[in-house]
């Protein structure tokens, strides 16, 4: 790693905010993944561009990095420069019925913190396990709601460190897609508009998705959230399922028992094993359904691979 680049970004975030070899395997939810060379957590918009523009000068590659919650790190690490927008990033200010976070911000904190001022919409993400940047890339949804049902705007970074305001429509939103995901851009805040409503009823409903969520998914086990993505006119558990492969094992790795569109880490998994489970499943189900399954789980480390 390039030590002028380090200095430059130490003088950026401060030095605490960078560090050297860290294992994913603490930044994941999948608890998987070597070492990453260089993980960088900025606090703010302008630090978060800086870094950006700092790594685009010095010609380093880099990640964008939240939770971890849909994310599979290979064994042997990584050697860019991570941008973590996390814990550091996560400010949430709420004005009348809008509310502005920043992206590191998690989907359970923003859906607290509306709930408590009385704003109702965002209960269906209340339990997805990630981050309001991750949400706004993938255009997380669930129980009917997405993300772009709500989002007014977004302040997001270009890979050389620009900084970009954009109107909702400019997202070009789909299914698991957005254009800053597509650009490689990091989104940076968000603000949606949401609706007045007692907290007493929107705590419920949170509760309820809680309790339902907790039913049929396997929310005990290390996993990263639903593995595949939703074949056109299929559910991808009911494919795997019906391909014989409830509880299918490759090393630690293993379809889960409780819901076959899981992928859980049932103790001690590598990253290898959990990407041959998935390649398994994809030829199973192929084999016997003749339907091609896409992962949902973003796998970094493993690119080259069929």
């Amino acid at each position: 790693m390039n030590e002028v680049l380090l200095e430059t970004l130490r003088e950026i975030v401060g030095g605490q905010a960078v560090r050297r070899d860290v294992p994913m395997s603490g930044l994941t939810t999948f608890q998987i993944g070597g070492p990453a060379a260089v993980v960088v957590e900025p606090a703010s918009v302008q630090e978060a561009a800086d870094v950006l523009a700092a790594c685009h000068s010095a010609g380093q590659p880099v990640r964008l990095l939240g939770l971890g919650s849909d994310l599979l790190v290979a064994d042997a690490g990584l050697p860019e420069v991570i941008v973590r927008f996390a814990e550091r990033f996560s400010d949430v200010v709420v004005e009348g019925s809008r509310v502005t976070m920043q992206a590191g911000a998690s989907n359970a904190q923003v859906a607290e913190a509306v709930c408590a001022a009385g704003l109702a919409g965002y209960e269906f993400a209340s339990g997805i396990p990630g981050t309001i940047g991750g949400a706004a890339i993938m255009n997380a949804g669930a129980y009917g709601g997405e993300f772009r049902d709500l989002c007014c705007s977004l302040v997001c970074a270009t890979p050389q460190g620009r900084i970009v305001n954009l109107h909702a429509w400019q997202a070009c939103w789909g299914y698991r897609h957005s254009m800053m995901g597509d650009a490689g851009w990091a989104v940076l805040s968000a603000t949606l508009q949401l609706r007045p409503d007692s907290p007493s009823e929107i705590r419920a409903r949170m509760d309820d998705l809680a309790q339902r969520r907790a039913e049929k998914q396997p929310l005990e086990m290390p996993s990263a959230g639903s593995t595949f993505k939703r074949p056109a006119g299929y559910f991808a558990g009911k494919l795997i399922q019906d391909a014989g492969l409830r509880g299918f094992r490759v090393g630690g790795a293993q379809v889960s028992e409780k819901h076959t569109g899981f992928v859980v880490n049932a103790g001690g998994a590598t990253a290898r094993d959990v990407r041959d489970l998935i390649a398994e499943v994809q030829r199973r189900v192929y084999e016997m359904e003749g339907v091609r399954m896409y992962p949902e789980v973003r796998m970094w480390g493993f690119e080259g691979e069929e």
